[in-house]
């Protein structure tokens, strides 16, 4: 009689457990190529990782579902999603390349995942996150290289030269985006706040064959009616010093910087670059 008592509890607990092993799993840290929230994704199938979270031991993943829409409303209503994976039977957490029809520059996804566990019960859904895409194709990028209008020496280095602009934003300001880059180095500032906090921007790359550019959110540097732009721009490899001999302009031997603003205002949707 007793045998068969401690039994029953035993099965008991065993089962229970199993119940509440849904219930305490979680989907977190979700990332996209490697970061969480980016801006200015240029990946085409950007690669999707989360993580699991549970109070249970020796949880693991036996399947996932993945989701993406265009608005965060959409995505929790499970409604107009731009993909939907399906239930994968996959343990795969890592890089999962999101293969939906082809996204779009500078537009803003939403995403979220769920899994199942080895006893196929389905955590729920991870709270919402997103990344935005940058520039895709030569042709979204409607602005001209500018160079220093000045008389220099590129055999030595010397003062560094600042470039400048006023312009006019009309309404609210809603949305400002501002993808940058340069031959050489810059640092931009928006209304004499400086834009972003790297430094050595936009980074040492093969200059003849492609050059980095950076995303930010500039939305709360702009303001309605007048604002300037100040870019400042030093040798950095493109045409300093490089090399065990000291060999000055590697690269090329003038400066620019190429910058493209993009705002959305509570009248209008503009861009803004140096003329």
């Amino acid at each position: 009689m007793i045998t068969r008592i401690l039994c029953t509890f035993s099965l008991m607990l065993i089962v229970a457990n199993i119940g509440n092993q849904a219930v305490n799993l979680q989907v977190v840290n979700l990332r996209t190529e490697y970061k969480s929230n980016p801006l200015g994704i240029d990946a085409r199938s950007p690669r999707l990782s989360w993580q699991l979270a549970s109070s249970s031991r020796g949880v693991m993943q036996s399947a996932y579902q993945v989701r993406v829409a265009a608005t965060e409303r959409d995505l929790r209503a499970g409604s107009k999603l731009v993909w939907d994976s399906g239930r994968v039977a996959s343990d795969a957490s890592l890089h999962v390349p999101y293969g939906g029809p082809a996204l779009k520059s500078g537009e803003r996804y939403y995403w979220q995942v769920r899994v199942w566990n080895g006893a196929g019960q389905a955590s729920e859904w991870s709270e919402p996150v997103w990344w935005e895409m940058g520039l895709l194709t030569a042709s979204d990028w409607q602005a001209n290289w500018i160079e220093p209008g000045i008389s220099e020496d590129v055999k030595v280095s010397g003062p560094v030269p600042m470039l400048r602009r006023a312009f006019t934003l009309n309404g609210q300001v809603e949305r400002a985006r501002a993808y940058v880059t340069s031959r050489g180095l810059y640092e931009l500032h928006l209304n004499g706040r400086r834009v972003g906090d790297q430094v050595f921007t936009p980074g040492w790359t093969s200059y003849k064959k492609h050059i980095q550019y950076q995303t930010y959110d500039v939305t709360d540097l702009l303001k309605s009616g007048d604002n300037v732009a100040a870019a400042w721009l030093g040798n950095g490899w493109y045409r300093g010093e490089i090399g065990f001999n000291n060999q000055r302009n590697f690269y090329g031997n003038k400066v620019a910087l190429l910058v493209l603003g993009v705002v959305t205002a509570a009248v209008a949707y503009t861009t803004w670059i140096f003329p």
